[in-house]
């Protein structure tokens, strides 16, 4: 297996990715878009989630696709942003077609709580939403401390927003982009390993040093004052997936989080993973569906590490790479 040529969930065809960052108060929002839709699935594995047009991805309930997938800072107001992204995709035609002249942009939404890094009075709104949507692009993503990923702080470190692919044989691509906001950390405290380092291909996480142990000030904060945290993020695949696949797909991409991440999925943690699925290859059968999914949670662990690594110290939060590499950020 080997990365996609920008290594991003981008190299799915037919997926584009927008930021918005503000930088003044550490939040902001990203927007995954599939042009023409994608099938999509959702699982949501932590115990504080917020969440937009869950629902509405269910295998029994009627829409088929979604429109974007909209991550964003703020919290619960930070939902907001979705609305944006709506408006952006109405003037433009797209949207479910619910009558004559009317389209319904189908936006499920997650967020991470960032409140605590930047200004807890200032969160993403639907016009932040409506400017990451004017900032889709193709090609390389922007990572580390943009859009969702602007505020985030995973594990006593900044966290940040990462992206990773991986090309299957037949022609499959599975790409992921993630928001490392988690409460646990991503790396051992006795070596300073990174827990998912051993899933790099291609010397792609670029670290110079052995391991060796690395203290994070501050963490982990005591029982009565946990911080608020969450992993949200989407994994594509241009493979054609029903929503019950979909599903699946997600699901399986929790894994990632696990390999990534100690401890994963705790009750401050609202960790939410969508899958879109663009539809161009067949699958062959389950067994090609169980190595779509294995290939997601590997790739999601990768974004993951990504996310952390391209992150820089800002708001009081210092970076892994100044801590353990010694770089200036």
């Amino acid at each position: 297996m080997q990365p996609g040529p920008h290594n991003a969930i981008t190299d799915v065809p037919g997926i584009l990715v927008g930021h918005y960052t503000d930088l003044t108060h550490l939040t902001g929002v990203t927007v995954v878009y599939p042009e023409g839709g994608a099938v999509a699935g959702v699982d949501v594995r932590g115990s504080a989630p917020g969440t937009r047009e869950t629902d509405l991805l269910s295998p029994t309930h009627l829409v088929e696709k979604v429109h974007a997938v909209v991550l964003a800072g703020g919290s619960a107001f930070g939902l907001e942003a979705a609305g944006g992204v709506m408006r952006y995709l109405e003037e433009r035609g797209v949207g479910y077609p619910a009558g004559p002249d009317i389209r319904v942009p189908i936006v499920p939404a997650a967020v991470i709580f960032d409140l605590g890094v930047g200004s807890a009075r200032v969160r993403p709104t639907a016009l932040c939403g409506y400017r990451a949507a004017q900032n889709l692009r193709t090609g390389p993503v922007e990572q580390g401390s943009v859009g969702a990923g602007t505020g985030a702080r995973s594990g006593g470190l900044k966290g940040g927003v990462g992206s990773a692919s991986v090309v299957l044989e037949g022609g499959l691509v599975v790409g992921a982009l993630a928001v490392a906001n988690a409460h646990g950390r991503a790396h051992d405290p006795k070596s300073g390993e990174l827990y998912a380092r051993y899933l790099e291909l291609e010397g792609e996480f670029r670290l110079r040093h052995p391991p060796r142990p690395l203290q994070v000030p501050d963490y982990p904060p005591p029982p009565e004052a946990p911080f608020h945290h969450t992993v949200i993020g989407c994994v594509a695949t241009n493979a054609k997936l029903s929503k019950a696949q979909a599903q699946k797909v997600a699901q399986m991409a929790h894994d990632g989080i696990a390999r990534a991440i100690h401890p994963a999925h705790t009750m401050f943690d609202g960790d939410t993973i969508f899958c879109l699925a663009t539809g161009a290859l067949p699958l062959k059968g389950p067994a090609e569906l169980s190595l779509l999914g294995a290939a997601a949670a590997d790739v999601f662990a990768r974004a993951l590490v990504h996310g952390i690594l391209h992150a820089r110290s800002v708001g009081g939060l210092p970076s892994y790479r100044r801590l353990y590499e010694g770089e200036e950020d």
